[in-house]
Protein backbone atom coordinates (compact mmCIF):
# COMPACT_ATOMS: atom_id res chain seq x y z
CA UNK A 1 0.00 0.00 0.00
CA UNK A 2 2.83 2.37 0.85
CA UNK A 3 4.52 1.67 -2.51
CA UNK A 4 1.31 2.37 -4.40
CA UNK A 5 1.02 5.70 -2.67
CA UNK A 6 4.52 6.70 -3.81
CA UNK A 7 3.73 5.50 -7.33
CA UNK A 8 0.73 7.82 -7.46
CA UNK A 9 2.82 10.71 -6.19
CA UNK A 10 5.51 10.18 -8.82
CA UNK A 11 2.88 10.10 -11.57
CA UNK A 12 1.42 13.31 -10.21
CA UNK A 13 4.91 14.80 -10.10
CA UNK A 14 5.43 13.76 -13.71
CA UNK A 15 2.37 15.75 -14.73
CA UNK A 16 3.75 18.91 -13.18
CA UNK A 17 6.73 18.80 -15.56
CA UNK A 18 4.52 19.11 -18.66
CA UNK A 19 3.06 22.45 -17.57
CA UNK A 20 4.40 25.14 -19.93
CA UNK A 21 7.19 27.21 -18.40
CA UNK A 22 6.47 30.87 -17.85
CA UNK A 23 10.02 31.86 -16.96
CA UNK A 24 11.49 31.87 -20.45
CA UNK A 25 14.97 30.45 -20.92
CA UNK A 26 16.13 31.15 -17.36
CA UNK A 27 16.45 28.08 -15.16
CA UNK A 28 14.07 28.02 -12.21
CA UNK A 29 15.56 29.81 -9.20
CA UNK A 30 18.39 31.09 -11.41
CA UNK A 31 19.83 34.59 -11.26
CA UNK A 32 18.62 36.93 -14.02
CA UNK A 33 19.22 40.59 -14.74
CA UNK A 34 16.21 42.73 -13.89
CA UNK A 35 15.23 45.34 -16.48
CA UNK A 36 15.03 48.94 -15.25
CA UNK A 37 11.66 50.16 -14.01
CA UNK A 38 9.61 52.34 -16.32
CA UNK A 39 9.69 56.06 -15.55
CA UNK A 40 6.78 57.35 -13.48
CA UNK A 41 4.63 60.07 -15.02
CA UNK A 42 4.94 63.01 -12.63
CA UNK A 43 2.82 65.74 -14.26
CA UNK A 44 0.35 65.96 -11.32
CA UNK A 45 -2.60 65.67 -13.72
CA UNK A 46 -5.52 63.71 -12.31
CA UNK A 47 -6.43 60.93 -14.75
CA UNK A 48 -9.93 59.81 -15.65
CA UNK A 49 -10.77 56.44 -14.15
CA UNK A 50 -11.14 53.56 -16.59
CA UNK A 51 -13.86 51.66 -14.75
CA UNK A 52 -16.26 52.20 -11.84
CA UNK A 53 -14.63 51.96 -8.40
CA UNK A 54 -11.09 52.09 -9.86
CA UNK A 55 -8.71 53.48 -7.24
CA UNK A 56 -7.26 56.79 -8.46
CA UNK A 57 -3.78 56.59 -9.96
CA UNK A 58 -0.99 58.46 -8.17
CA UNK A 59 -0.03 61.36 -10.50
CA UNK A 60 3.26 62.23 -8.79
CA UNK A 61 6.48 60.58 -7.69
CA UNK A 62 6.39 58.63 -4.45
CA UNK A 63 10.07 57.70 -4.45
CA UNK A 64 11.34 57.87 -0.89
CA UNK A 65 7.86 58.11 0.65
CA UNK A 66 7.84 56.39 4.00
CA UNK A 67 4.94 53.97 4.36
CA UNK A 68 5.33 51.95 7.54
CA UNK A 69 3.18 50.87 10.44
CA UNK A 70 3.88 54.18 12.22
CA UNK A 71 4.32 56.61 9.30
CA UNK A 72 2.31 57.25 6.15
CA UNK A 73 3.71 60.18 4.16
CA UNK A 74 0.65 60.22 1.89
CA UNK A 75 -1.37 61.50 4.84
CA UNK A 76 0.83 64.63 5.01
CA UNK A 77 -1.18 65.96 2.04
CA UNK A 78 -4.27 63.79 1.61
CA UNK A 79 -5.62 63.69 5.17
CA UNK A 80 -8.72 65.85 5.61
CA UNK A 81 -7.06 68.55 7.74
CA UNK A 82 -4.15 69.03 5.30
CA UNK A 83 -5.90 69.12 1.89
CA UNK A 84 -6.64 72.85 1.91
CA UNK A 85 -2.98 73.75 2.34
CA UNK A 86 -1.61 71.06 0.03
CA UNK A 87 -4.21 71.25 -2.74
CA UNK A 88 -4.32 67.45 -2.79
CA UNK A 89 -7.66 65.65 -2.99
CA UNK A 90 -8.93 64.33 0.33
CA UNK A 91 -8.98 60.57 0.69
CA UNK A 92 -12.39 59.01 0.21
CA UNK A 93 -14.76 58.69 3.14
CA UNK A 94 -14.68 54.92 2.50
CA UNK A 95 -11.13 54.95 3.90
CA UNK A 96 -12.60 55.90 7.29
CA UNK A 97 -15.09 53.01 7.41
CA UNK A 98 -14.30 49.71 9.05
CA UNK A 99 -15.44 46.41 7.56
CA UNK A 100 -18.82 46.78 9.27
CA UNK A 101 -19.44 50.23 7.76
CA UNK A 102 -18.81 52.05 11.04
CA UNK A 103 -17.24 55.48 10.38
CA UNK A 104 -14.02 56.05 12.33
CA UNK A 105 -12.27 59.32 13.20
CA UNK A 106 -9.09 58.23 11.41
CA UNK A 107 -8.15 56.03 8.46
CA UNK A 108 -9.12 52.43 9.05
CA UNK A 109 -6.13 50.06 9.34
CA UNK A 110 -7.31 48.06 6.33
CA UNK A 111 -7.00 51.18 4.12
CA UNK A 112 -3.82 52.57 5.69
CA UNK A 113 -1.29 51.19 3.18
CA UNK A 114 -2.17 53.28 0.10
CA UNK A 115 0.00 51.43 -2.42
CA UNK A 116 -1.98 48.23 -1.89
CA UNK A 117 -4.57 49.76 -4.27
CA UNK A 118 -3.14 53.02 -5.65
CA UNK A 119 -0.26 52.87 -8.12
CA UNK A 120 1.88 55.36 -10.01
CA UNK A 121 1.23 55.86 -13.69
CA UNK A 122 4.31 55.02 -15.77
CA UNK A 123 5.33 55.43 -19.38
CA UNK A 124 5.43 51.64 -19.79
CA UNK A 125 4.82 50.15 -23.22
CA UNK A 126 1.51 48.30 -23.38
CA UNK A 127 2.01 44.53 -23.31
CA UNK A 128 -1.25 43.91 -25.18
CA UNK A 129 -3.39 46.20 -27.35
CA UNK A 130 -5.89 48.25 -25.34
CA UNK A 131 -9.41 48.07 -26.76
CA UNK A 132 -11.09 49.56 -23.69
CA UNK A 133 -14.10 51.80 -24.36
CA UNK A 134 -15.63 53.97 -21.67
CA UNK A 135 -19.21 52.94 -20.89
CA UNK A 136 -20.37 56.48 -21.74
CA UNK A 137 -19.14 56.14 -25.34
CA UNK A 138 -20.55 52.68 -26.10
CA UNK A 139 -23.82 52.87 -28.00
CA UNK A 140 -23.64 56.65 -28.38
CA UNK A 141 -25.28 57.88 -31.59
CA UNK A 142 -23.01 59.75 -33.97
Amino acid sequence: MFVLCFGALSQESGRINIVPRLTGAAPPMGVVNVPPLDRPIVDDVRRMRNYPEQPPIIPHSIDGYQLTLNTNRCMDCHKREFTEGSGAPMISITHFQDRDGQVLSDVTPRRYFCTACHVQQTDARALVPNTFQDANTIGRKR
